[in-house]
């Protein structure tokens, strides 16, 4: 017969084997969580922070947050926060980890919760989990990188009809730097995986290093759009100028236009096509309308291409994208391209 002391042993061993039971069921659990959806997972890195359970606190309305790379612009964010009615933001990237998400739950705020995926192949781009997540978002934004790897990775895929369902819903999206490159009608793919300077551009417009790509996102306003970044410090207005050439060929009509965006500057744009410049740094967006076509562009030849308008838009200025009208415009200039050498002329 087994007495008190007994019974006590027996309990303890008990409850020790019961201990190490929930031990392993939970590293169990982490492994699970850790294979499907944190590094590891087949072709994407996920990761998250806040409140995933909490309500929506707001409604969603139709945003576009254009960003020319470089240092985030805070009173854009928190417009751009707004519109997502404060609720939940997904972030999508092709290299890199959670230091934006950080950033933007951290210091800009106002979110309920906000979840980054990683992209290292296309594979991902078709993975339900993926999916779920990306239609779940009331805002989505794409961060900067390398283009060619969202071309590859997304157009044609799943996830590429999940952006394009969440930009009819009229949910705010934006993207900065090779983020904000492929949200125009037409972009240019940095596919041969480099990145063309002006120089370059001008001089072998129908050249290999000049890789667009067309017919990826449908961004309200945005169809017959070119779009660049960091724009004046890397001197790609001739490019742009090359961008919009070979997309006006490309389409036979001479109403595409170029924006360009400085680094640490915003474009946001509301849903009736109204834009407005936020900068850290006195930066603008740069309109680009020649409204026809180049006077040359040839096999193995310079570009010519004589009076182009360029319109700068800056804090004080307002873009109408239903017409690529300008109010108070920050400066107004004449662009014209000669034997391939750039000429840029103030009025």
């Amino acid at each position: 017969m087994c007495g008190l002391e007994c019974a006590m042993k027996r309990k303890s061993s008990w409850l020790g084997r019961l201990a190490l039971v929930v031990v392993a069921i939970a590293a169990a659990g982490a492994a699970h969580a850790q294979d499907s959806r944190g590094p590891g997972a087949p072709g994407y890195t996920y990761y998250e922070v806040g409140d995933l359970a909490a309500p929506r606190p707001g409604k969603t309305e139709p945003a576009m947050l254009l960003m020319g790379g470089g240092d985030w612009v805070p009173e854009a964010f928190h417009w751009w926060v707004e519109r997502a009615g404060h609720g939940r933001v997904v972030i999508l990237r092709a290299s890199g980890d959670d230091n934006m998400q950080k950033e933007l739950y951290n210091d800009i705020g106002g979110v309920t919760a906000v979840q980054t995926l990683v992209f290292d192949s296309r594979k991902a781009a078709d993975d339900p989990a993926v999916l779920r997540v990306v239609r779940a978002a009331d805002a989505i934004f794409i961060a900067g990188g390398d283009q060619a790897r969202y071309i590859r990775f997304w157009k044609g895929t799943e996830l590429n009809t999940a952006l394009n369902e969440h930009i009819r819903a009229g949910k705010p999206i934006g993207g900065t730097s090779a983020g904000l490159a492929i949200l125009g009608g037409y972009a240019y793919g940095a596919l041969d995986g480099g990145s063309v300077n002006s120089p370059t551009a001008l001089n072998d417009p129908m050249g290999s290093e000049v890789t667009m790509d067309r017919d990826f996102l449908t961004m309200p306003y945005l169809s017959n759009v070119v779009t660049d970044t960091h724009f004046a410090k890397r001197d790609r207005l001739g490019r742009l100028i090359v961008f919009v050439a070979r997309a006006a060929q490309d389409k036979g009509r001479d109403d595409i236009v170029g924006i360009g965006v400085d680094e640490d500057t915003a474009l946001c744009v509301e849903a009736d096509g109204r834009g407005r410049v936020y900068s850290l740094n006195d930066g603008y967006a740069w309109l680009v309308m020649p409204q026809r076509t180049a006077d040359r562009l040839s096999n193995g030849e310079p570009l010519e291409f004589s009076a182009i308008p360029v319109t700068g838009v800056g804090e004080g200025s307002r873009l109408h994208l239903d017409g690529f009208k300008v109010d108070n415009a920050a400066f107004t200039a004449m662009a014209s391209v000669v034997a391939g050498e750039l000429k840029l002329h103030p009025e």
